[in-house]
């Protein structure tokens, strides 16, 4: 039947097919995602699911997010390609907690909520559940195979982990020298975001001063024309993206265009997929955005800013995170740790401390350096504590609801008290996740070309 391709069902969406050759996968946190087959008449696919209803009337424009709404056009759909309920099987996972449950507040059981009208949904059109692993605070990946419609969940990003391996820890000279090793950020990059800090700026100025740097132009151009940002026009010159993005879109993929090559030189430590560390970065960024303009806690485009760098330490760290994998597996198993303990046990020091290292190198501004020191934190900020609990939010949101990029584990125990802090409470943690932009589930950018020469019209 073929070599078996792997197809990622992005979170919010599903896929259906006839017998092919794809592995339908969905990387799970607090989503849940849903298989369902009919092996006799050869139909079958996979739903992967955020929420467990509408939060509000605007929210029915993308049913496909939510369990209640989801789960009927999924199930019809497979109706209508021959499936029959009589012979459909379902396989359910995900659904893990966001942080500890009190008896007193179930708003941080999102993923439980889910999973429920999951199973009400499917024991109403009589469908048989075949397996589920659904609960706790792990992440996982839902396959399923559609030339044998086997499903399976396993585990994400630990396969075949030798667990027996120990690598010796870095000294600080060798992090130190890590950091030094990292080159500059580019001149361009630093002028953009000291005049955005200003929050009066010169659009034009700006403009020219990107295209002095060829390299910065070709990536923002290519960012512009990825179907994680626009795609609604070919975009071919820095012109075109000012007019087709308008300014504070425009400075955003500038920005994050100039840090783009520091996650692309990372290797297979913390990433779980290609890109993944970026990918990342640009959804923490958005939502950090989205939740600054929405809450007016922060200026979005700062917050944007902060939430892009956020992660930056992991990218001196990750050479000796490779090494380190086996260790990391067993404290995340046994332990189910933070990533920042994980980090402290095994390396010596944590990403947070490293990216605050470098954001001093780079000269960046105070409370951008202070959102990526203390985005595990947020109680320690010291200059920006709304900015940095608005990152430490947006950066729990991507881990939880979009899995499968990188090693990550925020802590939640002091959940409510973060939240307090922007004003708001785990009862409006739902509306925080409907907030998170379709284009976040979207590839960061679709392809890469380092020979891309664009026009600077």
């Amino acid at each position: 039947m073929g070599v078996l391709k792997k197809y990622h069902v992005a979170s919010g969406s599903f896929e259906t097919g006839n017998t092919d050759s794809r592995l339908l996968q969905a990387f799970l946190g607090t989503c849940v995602g849903v298989a369902v087959f009919d092996d006799t008449a050869g139909v079958g696919g996979l739903i992967h699911l955020l929420l467990p209803e509408p939060v509000s009337a605007g929210s029915l424009d993308q049913p496909e997010k939510y369990a209640t709404t989801g789960i009927p056009i999924f199930l019809q759909q497979l109706k209508q390609m021959g499936a029959t309920r009589e012979n459909m099987k379902a396989v359910v996972a995900g659904g893990a907690l966001v942080g500890p449950l009190t008896s007193q507040d179930i708003n941080l059981d999102i993923g439980g909520r889910t999973a429920e009208n999951v199973y009400i949904a499917l024991h109403n059109e009589g469908i048989e559940v075949a397996g589920a692993e659904t609960g706790g605070f792990f992440t996982c990946c839902l396959e399923l195979d559609m030339r044998h419609w086997e499903c399976s969940i396993q585990p994400a990003g630990f396969d075949a982990v030798d667990t027996t391996i120990a690598e010796s820890s870095p000294t600080n000279a060798d992090i130190q020298q890590a950091i030094e090793a990292i080159r500059p950020i580019p001149q361009v990059a630093l002028k953009v975001l000291r005049i955005t800090d200003d929050g009066s700026y010169d659009i034009q100025k700006v403009t020219e001063e990107v295209k002095k740097d060829q390299v910065i132009s070709a990536r923002t151009i290519q960012l512009c024309n990825s179907a994680m940002f626009t795609k609604r026009h070919d975009v071919a010159s820095l012109g075109h993206a000012l007019v087709f993005l308008g300014q504070e879109l425009f400075i955003r993929l500038v920005i994050s265009a100039a840090v783009q090559s520091y996650f692309n030189q990372v290797g297979n430590g913390y990433s779980l997929c290609k890109g993944g560390l970026y990918h990342h970065a640009i959804g923490t960024a958005m939502i950090a955005q989205k939740i600054a303009a929405t809450t007016g806690k922060a200026v979005p485009g700062v917050a944007y800013t902060a939430g892009l760098l956020h992660d930056i330490g992991k990218v001196v760290l990750d050479q000796y995170i490779t090494g380190a994998y086996p260790m990391l597996y067993r404290e995340f198993q046994d332990r189910q740790s933070e990533i920042i303990d994980v980090e402290t046990r095994i390396l010596g020091m944590d990403h947070t401390r490293v990216g605050a290292l470098l954001a001093r190198k780079w000269s960046l501004p105070a409370p951008l350096t202070d959102a990526i020191r203390y985005h595990h934190n947020p109680a320690q900020s010291r200059n920006s504590d709304a900015l940095t609990t608005i990152v430490y939010l947006a950066d729990l949101l991507m881990s939880r609801f979009h899995s499968g990029l990188e090693l990550e584990r925020m802590g939640t125990n002091n959940l409510t008290d973060h939240l307090a802090r922007i004003d708001l409470s785990t009862a409006q943690l739902s509306d925080l996740v409907d907030l998170i932009p379709g284009k976040v589930f979207e590839p960061a950018v679709e392809k890469t070309n380092d020979e891309l020469n664009p026009s600077t019209d």
